[in-house]
Parts: structure tokens; C-alpha cells; sequence
């Protein structure tokens, strides 16, 4: 498939027209050019036929690019929400929420009948300047009421929340490896299992998980024993507390300094699975900005680099979905950070297709493991 596959605007005006609201009142009115799509393998077609969930994350741009929109939804099974839906987009100012983008998202993924994971409810980054300002019982305050009124709001349409994401990360240098923060700081690493708790008992029909980024490499700071270590005794202390822990998600994100070890991997997982626990890598992608080489030799890498984390996690049965941090390059978080690419005209090329929506190996080499998992 060559890069045509990206349709010109033209080529997608009645694609989906006035999308989103045309197609969330018929998701399958979409003809013609869509077939260009439809004519590369669904990887959550793929991964359905091996008992496992295929997605991918999305944001706003898929209700306003119908080719992306398109794309999304016939490779994914599952979505998961980029950023729209994190604390600080969602209360700019101290206030009411602002939920006009994400119910525009979650209307989305309902017309398309594909799962949602809520990402996320409290991370100790990314958040509105006002909170650090207000004492450590308001903090709490707004915690507590973040969890209500988003989850209340949203109740029976989110699968899986990231309750708390990354609580993680020994470069603070904190007590325990814990991640600073707003949250951290006003209730120390109390804000986990309150944050657990609450949102446990708001929603009962959806899974609740602790999301985290770095347990799966070998990482900069040293040895990821740290990670590790930490994420296992936390569960272990939620569990012992009574508190309802459904999922880990183990983000994925393979940044250049980072070296993966298959078997700390697999064991650490195994570790994990005897806890009981789900396991969804949530983040998946490969910086290559500083792989050496031409594209397609940087693409070649990339692929292996999927094949190779992906392949070792589905050794472990409780693996049940692999998603992507969006499908197309030009989408990638990585690709919007300038300051970390190796060179100006050098822009990342992360994900299974590229900025014109065309397949690159990473496509292939996750539709071979895929196919072949279990």
C-alpha cells in the first residue's frame, strides 16, 4: 500500500459527512474511498481471533480528520482516550468541568460500539496551575470531587478508568520512588488508594486500574527494580486495604535510552498475573529519533522493537489488549515534541502508519505477532 492511502479532502468530503454527527447517527453510511482503508488488515480483527483487544489511543483530531477517523475505527476494538480527558483540559479553571470535547469523544466510540479506557483521572502531571496553589485539604477536596463527577458523569460508558496514572517515577527522588506532584504532596502516597477507593464505589460496572510508565525497560536512572519493586508493593498494599484493583496498565513507551530485557519482562509480568490482575500495555510506541540510519532502515528497527516487547508480553495469558498512544505518526505525541527530535528535518516515525495513513513495518510486524499469539 503506498501513500495514498491517506485520501486527499476532496477524496474524504462526503466521507463521513459532517463528521462526527453524520456518522454517529450512521457509523456505516461511509462508502467509497473507505474501501482504501478497509483494505488493509484490521489489526483488532487480527488480535479478536487470539482472544486479545487491539486499540488504539485518539483525541479530537479524529472527529474532525475523517481519513484518521476512518482508520481508527477499522483497526481498533478499543480505544483509549489521549488527552483530552486528564484533570488539567478538563478543569482549566477551578470549576465545573468542561466535558464538550469528551462527550463528543465518548459519542464517538459509542457509535462505533468500541470500548473506551478513561485516561485519566489523577496524575501527579499535567495539571492546572491553580491546583498546586491551594492547601493540601482542598487538594483533597478536589480529588475527591474530580472522581465523582467525572466517573458519575460518564457512568456505564467507560470500560476500564486509569485511576491513577504513573505514581511512579525514582527521578523525584522521593520516598518509596513515588512521582511528585500536586496530589503526592498534599497526601502523600495516601492519594493512591483514596483515589482507588472512591472510584470503585462511583462505578461499579467498570474495571479499575493503576496505569504505569518504565516497569517494562531497564531505565536511564538506573535499574528498574525501583518501578518494579514500588508497583508490586503498591498493589499488594490495595489489595491487603480491601480495595477493588481490576487491571495494571504497563504503558510501553520505548524512548532511546531505555534497554528491554525479555525475561525481567516476562517475570515481572508473571509477578503481576499472580496478583490476579489484567494486564493492558496502554501506550505503545517507539521513539526513533535517535535510531540511526535512513527511514527505512529506522523503520525496520521500529518494527523489531514491536515485535520483540509484544511478542514477550503475550507469553503471559493475562495480557488482554496491546493499544497503541495513537495510530499514525503524524498524530504521535513524540512527533508534536519537537525538542525531542535527533534534527529538524529528522521527524519521528513511532507508530504502525505513517502521517499520510499509509502501513509502515510496525503495521506488519504487529499483525505477525498478532496472528501468531497463543
Amino acid at each position: 500500500m503506498q501513500r495514498n492511502l491517506r485520501l486527499s479532502r476532496r477524496d474524504t468530503l462526503g466521507l463521513l459527512a459532517s463528521f462526527p454527527f453524520a456518522a454517529l447517527a450512521s457509523p456505516c453510511a461511509a462508502a467509497g474511498p473507505l474501501e482504501t482503508i478497509r483494505s488493509v488488515p484490521s489489526l483488532g480483527a487480527i488480535a479478536a481471533k487470539r482472544g486479545l483487544l487491539f486499540g488504539t489511543a485518539f483525541d479530537r483530531n479524529a472527529l474532525l480528520d475523517d481519513a484518521l477517523a476512518a482508520l481508527t475505527v477499522h483497526q481498533a476494538r478499543i480505544l483509549t482516550t489521549d488527552y483530552s480527558m486528564k484533570f488539567g483540559p478538563l478543569r482549566p479553571q477551578e470549576g465545573p468541568a468542561d466535558f464538550s470535547v469528551t462527550d463528543r469523544l465518548i459519542a464517538f466510540a459509542q457509535a462505533h460500539n468500541l470500548p473506551v479506557r478513561g485516561h485519566t483521572l489523577i496524575w501527579n502531571e499535567g495539571n492546572p496551575s491553580w491546583l498546586g496553589k491551594l492547601s493540601s485539604a482542598r487538594v483533597a477536596y478536589w480529588l475527591d470531587r474530580h472522581i465523582d463527577e467525572v466517573m458519575s458523569h460518564y457512568a456505564g460508558k467507560i470500560a476500564v478508568w486509569d485511576v491513577v496514572n504513573e505514581p511512579f517515577w525514582p527521578g523525584h527522588g522521593k520516598h518509596g520512588g513515588y512521582r511528585d506532584g500536586p496530589w503526592f504532596a498534599a497526601m502523600g502516597k495516601d492519594y493512591i488508594q483514596r483515589a482507588l477507593k472512591r472510584a470503585a464505589a462511583i462505578d461499579p460496572s467498570a474495571r479499575i486500574a493503576i496505569n504505569e510508565a518504565g516497569p517494562e525497560f531497564e531505565v536511564s536512572f538506573g535499574p528498574a527494580a525501583p518501578l518494579r519493586t514500588g508497583l508490586l508493593a503498591l498493589i499488594d498494599e490495595v489489595q491487603q486495604a480491601g480495595i477493588r484493583l481490576d487491571c495494571i496498565g504497563l504503558q510501553c513507551h520505548w524512548f532511546p535510552q531505555f534497554r528491554f530485557d525479555a525475561g525481567r519482562f516476562q517475570g515481572f509480568l508473571g509477578q503481576i498475573a499472580d496478583r490476579g490482575l489484567a494486564i493492558h500495555l496502554t501506550e505503545l510506541d517507539v521513539d526513533d529519533s535517535k535510531i540511526p540510519g535512513t527511514v527505512p532502515e529506522r523503520d525496520r528497527e521500529v518494527a523489531r522493537r514491536y515485535e520483540t516487547l509484544v511478542r514477550a508480553a503475550l507469553v503471559q495469558p493475562k495480557v488482554e489488549a496491546i493499544l497503541t498512544w495513537q495510530i499514525a505518526d503524524g498524530e504521535s505525541w513524540i512527533v508534536r515534541e519537537p525538542k525531542m527530535w535527533a534534527a529538524p528535518d529528522r521527524p519521528p516515525r513511532p507508530l504502525p502508519f505513517d502521517a499520510a495513513l499509509a502501513p509502515k513495518p510496525a503495521y506488519h510486524a504487529l499483525a505477525r505477532v498478532l496472528a501468531s499469539a497463543r
